[in-house]
């Protein structure tokens, strides 16, 4: 296996706390000084269908983002898929799936100056088919960064139980990146989490501000979790409502308290609501609306419909309730998805002023430029 390409293992601490982003930000800000970037994500959850292969979601994001010159089946060489680990616990094939990881980090690396290897979930994910994020690190003989949320109790706590599972496999964590702070406490918890971490053994390598751009879901997400359909304008489906409202009052009271970016939730049949919310959409700011979802798979009348049709309201048909859509979007994990360029500039941004970079490259190992 190759051990001469410099590389870094992204860990983190528990799920959606900002492997993917922080990847993002890294593979961006390092192509400044190294050519040619490998990456590669050994166990992914997420994953999805690319020329008859399952791949997963990150690898292919990162791909499309930078187009990298891997082959994408190697860059996921291990999809988890819903009956992964039944069958291997009925048929352990440890030693097929560790060749085939160290394979494709091979072809990762191929001719590359620079290895990004992305993990998934906690430190002991993947435990049960002895594949676990520190299991894998200590495979690839990489030292691991490790991405923690905002706070300071909670994180450390969970950084310490994380760093004895690496700690139990001999991989070095060099340090921490803390994601997710609120702005108006960024000083302040950098300065406790500094103090904190530094009690355990790690030290504070970035601390990167809460964007609530990024935790916005697209139209096109939302549409696919409500199992819904575009009716009209589509072409909008990148947009990003803030905010989330049933129609549930009068349509007089109703848009008393809107504001800008609503996505709106009523069933079609409520079709003084939907009248009014055509009309505030024709008003000459483009009124408080980012989008109408029709729940319950009710329609207006045509022509009502025909009308929405004239503006540059989205319209979403859902066969969910109100209820179940503004509960399901709400609760939803939004990931950056390959194309939404907007989102990707804010994250390289956000990497390249908020973590340490060469104090990352100086742990690992990687001359000054």
């Amino acid at each position: 296996m190759n051990t001469v390409t410099p590389r870094l293992f992204i860990a983190a601490t528990e799920q959606n706390t900002g492997k993917t982003t922080v990847s993002i930000g890294l593979y961006s800000t390092l192509r400044e000084r190294f050519k040619r970037i490998g990456f590669i994500k050994p166990v992914g959850q997420r994953f999805t269908e690319v020329d008859g292969k399952r791949i997963d979601e990150d690898s292919v994001l990162i791909r499309d983002t930078f187009g990298t010159e891997i082959p994408i089946e190697d860059m996921s060489p291990i999809a988890v898929e819903p009956d992964f680990t039944r069958r291997y616990i009925n048929h352990s094939n440890h030693e097929h799936l560790v060749r085939r990881i160290r394979h494709s980090f091979d072809r990762t690396c191929w001719e590359k100056d620079f290895a990004i290897i992305e993990g998934t979930g906690h430190a002991g994910v993947g435990s049960t088919f002895d594949l676990s994020n520190a299991g894998v690190a200590r495979l690839l003989a990489s030292k691991v960064l490790l991405v923690t949320p905002g706070g300071i109790g909670r994180p450390i706590d969970e950084a310490a139980l994380n760093k004895a599972l690496f700690d139990r496999e001999g991989v070095e964590i060099i340090g921490v990146v803390m994601n997710k702070v609120l702005p108006d406490k960024l000083d302040a918890v950098a300065d406790f989490a500094s103090r904190g971490f530094g009690r355990i053994g790690l030290e504070l390598l970035g601390v990167m501000p809460m964007e609530d751009m990024l935790a916005e879901p697209t139209l096109e997400q939302i549409r696919e979790h409500i199992r819904g359909k575009f009716i009209h304008n589509e072409d909008l489906s990148r947009s990003r409502p803030k905010q989330v409202a049933i129609g549930a009052v009068s349509s007089a009271n109703l848009f008393l308290s809107l504001s800008k970016d609503t996505l709106l939730v009523v069933p079609g049949d409520r079709e003084d609501i939907v009248l009014a919310a055509l009309s505030r959409s024709m008003e000459p700011d483009g009124g408080p609306l980012a989008g109408l979802v029709l729940s319950d798979g009710m329609r207006p009348h045509e022509r009502l419909l025909e009308m929405l049709g004239q503006t540059r309201l989205p319209v979403i048909l859902s066969p969910m309730d109100s209820y179940t859509i503004a509960q399901r979007i709400h609760s939803m994990t939004v990931k950056t998805l390959p194309g939404d360029t907007q989102k990707i500039d804010r994250i390289q941004d956000l990497v390249a002023r908020h973590v340490a970079i060469p104090r990352i490259l100086e742990k690992i190992g990687c001359a000054p430029a």
